[in-house]
């Protein structure tokens, strides 16, 4: 498999193991990394990461190889089916997070937005090429860049195809921090900064903030009341006021 599934500590872990391809995004390995995503959900891991096998690539992008010569029905499904298997991220209960080590373009960037966070290596490089194939991203990239980094700067890098060094990326919000020599370390130590924290908290917060990008202010503040009277009645709530009054670390157990 192209896909592996290990554990590191409380940590779920994804590689993509294809690196011969620059871990390039066949049809048969998004299936896979799908179910590996599913399987992530049902553990109780605290936060997932993926990352690219090897030094040189997190994933550069889609097999060009799999997308010619193809139907126009069949290129619809392909745009819907790398879309749905990305969109598992939002829907996990615990945080995800990107360690591009290298190389992300095209379906790998777009898969690197669709995580919660986004750590890069100072040689990553990363961008949305598709126009220079005659295309346009696919898998979400239009939708998810514009968010991350607004509306013009994302017109821009598409349009003119840019790719952003990891420094570029950082000073425009693409991604959330760089990393240093053992990206995997660092992406955990990233991790522990949340982890100890309520997953379902998390999960309402998350929900809040990208459900809230969608709507004008107004209902995304009455999202938030929602939301936040949700996270009122959870048990881990009653736990960290009470702790928070006792002067003591709170013993939370998504709840």
């Amino acid at each position: 498999m192209s896909i592996q599934l290990t554990r590191v500590e409380e940590f779920a872990l994804i590689t993509i193991d294809r690196p011969q391809a620059l871990n390039a995004l066949s049809f048969a390995l998004i299936a896979d990394l799908g179910a590996a995503i599913d399987e992530v959900a049902g553990t109780d891991a605290r936060a997932l990461l993926i990352t690219g096998s090897g030094p040189k690539a997190f994933c550069a992008g889609a097999d060009i190889k799999e997308l010619t010569g193809r139907s126009m029905q069949a290129q619809h499904d392909g745009a819907v089916f790398g879309q749905t298997t990305f969109a598992r991220l939002d829907r996990l209960p615990m945080p995800s997070i990107a360690v591009i080590n290298g190389f992300a373009f095209g379906g790998g960037l777009e898969l690197a937005m669709a995580c919660t966070f986004r750590l890069a290596t100072a040689n990553a490089k990363m961008g949305l090429p598709e126009v220079r194939l005659g295309l346009i991203p696919g898998y979400g990239g239009t939708q998810r860049l514009s968010r991350l980094i607004g509306e013009s700067r994302a017109m821009e890098m598409i349009l003119t195809a840019r790719t952003l060094t990891a420094n570029d990326a950082l000073q425009v919000g693409l991604v959330n921090r760089l990393i240093g020599a053992d990206p995997l370390a660092e992406g955990i130590a990233f991790a522990r900064e949340f982890s100890g924290f309520s997953l379902p908290v998390l999960a309402l917060a998350r929900s809040a903030i990208s459900r809230g990008m969608d709507m004008p202010l107004q209902d995304g503040l009455r999202l938030e009341a929602d939301l936040s009277t949700l996270a009122f009645q959870t048990e881990d709530a009653a736990e960290g006021m009470d702790a928070f009054s006792a002067k003591r670390k709170p013993a939370f157990k998504d709840r």
